[in-house]
């Protein structure tokens, strides 16, 4: 078994810390907030995700997971680190390295103290070149060492999907690594032995490519299926009609996931791995039309969503669902924040029903409200009962799917005005003041 640290007790970082430590890892979580340190070493989960908690609880007490503020300790603890620090847009679209290259060098100027060989993985989302032209110079500037001989190198990206991160994690579609070294490609391998996936060694700059060009095929697929159900609707199509029965072509291998017609997409890594993409082909001077018309069409459907609120009259709106996807309290680039902020920029009376962001205030989460970089009062625009939703609102917006808010919201789609964006029942068209987005 190895020895990990992982440096970043987000949402990727907390996440590979826990289920690393439950394979029986010794695992060290790195992190500068004392509050998530905190939280971790109490045996408690910073975020909301499936199955995250128990896990921490249990690792915790059994001495396979703890976590530090003292990078210097937490090397000499360890054989390998992961980096899985945040890569936000920079102003430019360009991928912000800040927090990368800061990591970096706070685990050289480790290393560099440490005589026992040492591994660094980043999995944190970089464009194709970074590792060779950023991170690697980086760790040898600060260390005074020479990358390859005097410790390893890797680039390890994730692929793990917010709400079933844990499940993905342990039955993955794709894992795929590069090393410049032997130790480092031989410890990746090992730690991913017992996952029922092949491991793909490739070199550095592939590795990071695949991650950029597996979060814009997702990017491109629910703008494709949107802009389909949206020219669908118009000629009296059923476009949730046509892409399912397209989805059923499995051999050209298409996720249905993400090929229904609907809302916008948003979240921490589509939109700003589209913007990244953008700026490394301009860069390159490649045109990337389909790339720039992405967002471009993604920003249509919120306008899209925000005229046919505007169209149903009211003045008070319920909306069902804040965070960016359904099973996460996550607002990082949510398409239904961007479009609760503009309604309340007009004057609306917004309520929001969403119980996981709900259940991350209620629980005094160290991550409640994370990545809400709107003007909303979240907190207090929050209803923790969806009937009190439904009675007290003129128009319904429907965002994101619970299980327990189906059938209460099909009963009144022909009572109360609605706007759904997500399809609260199969076969539901759009038809008096009921509207759904593409259907």
């Amino acid at each position: 078994m190895a020895k990990i640290s992982v440096f970043g007790i987000g949402y990727v970082g907390v996440v590979a810390a826990a289920c690393l430590a439950k394979d029986g890892h010794e695992v060290v979580a790195v992190d500068i907030d004392p509050a998530k340190v905190d939280t971790i070493n109490r045996g408690k989960t910073p975020i909301v995700e499936k199955g995250l908690e128990p896990l921490i609880e249990m690792t915790v007490a059994n001495g396979s997971l703890r976590a530090t503020l003292d990078i210097g300790e937490a090397i000499a603890a360890t054989d390998l680190s992961f980096v899985c620090v945040g890569t936000p847009s920079a102003p430019d679209g360009s991928v912000g390295l800040t927090y990368v290259v800061k990591a970096c060098e706070a685990i050289a100027a480790a290393i560099a103290r440490k005589k026992a060989y040492h591994s660094v993985v980043v999995r944190s989302t970089i464009v194709p070149g970074t590792m060779d032209k950023v991170c690697i110079p980086a760790l040898e500037a600060a260390s005074g060492l020479i990358a390859g001989k005097d410790f390893g190198v890797g680039y390890y990206p994730e692929f793990l999907r917010e709400s079933t991160a844990i499940e993905d994690y342990y039955d993955p579609g794709l894992i795929v690594f590069g090393a410049i070294d032997e130790t480092t490609d031989k410890i990746l391998h090992e730690i991913n032995a017992g996952l029922p996936c092949v491991c793909h060694s490739v070199p550095l700059a592939t590795a990071e490519m695949i991650k950029y060009t597996s979060n814009s095929w997702r990017a491109v697929k629910v703008t494709f299926a949107n802009e389909i159900g949206n020219i669908a609707k118009a000629c009296g199509v059923d476009g949730q009609q046509v892409m399912k029965i397209l989805c059923s072509d499995l051999k050209v291998n298409i996720s249905p996931y993400f090929m229904r017609p609907g809302f916008a997409f948003g979240g921490s890594c589509l939109p700003k791995d589209v913007r990244a993409l953008r700026h490394l082909a301009k860069e390159a001077h490649v045109e990337s039309a389909l790339l720039d018309a992405v967002l471009e069409a993604n920003e249509a459907q919120i306008d899209r969503a925000e005229t046919m609120v505007s169209q149903m009259g009211g003045q008070t709106i319920g909306m069902v669902g804040i965070s960016f996807k359904t099973g996460t309290d996550d607002l990082r680039e949510s398409p239904l924040a961007s479009l609760a902020s503009r309604l309340i920029a007009k004057g609306y009376d917004l309520k929001i029903y969403d119980p996981f962001v709900q259940q991350a205030y209620a629980e005094g989460m160290s991550g409640a409200g994370r990545g809400n970089d709107t003007s909303i009062d979240l907190k207090n625009r929050l209803v923790g009962e969806l009937d009190d939703l439904i009675d007290s609102s003129d128009v319904i917006l429907v965002g994101n799917h619970y299980a327990e808010a189906m059938q209460a919201l099909d009963q009144s789609s022909d009572k109360v005005p609605m706007v759904d964006l997500l399809r609260i029942r199969p076969d539901i068209r759009s038809s008096g003041t009921y509207q759904g987005i593409c259907w």
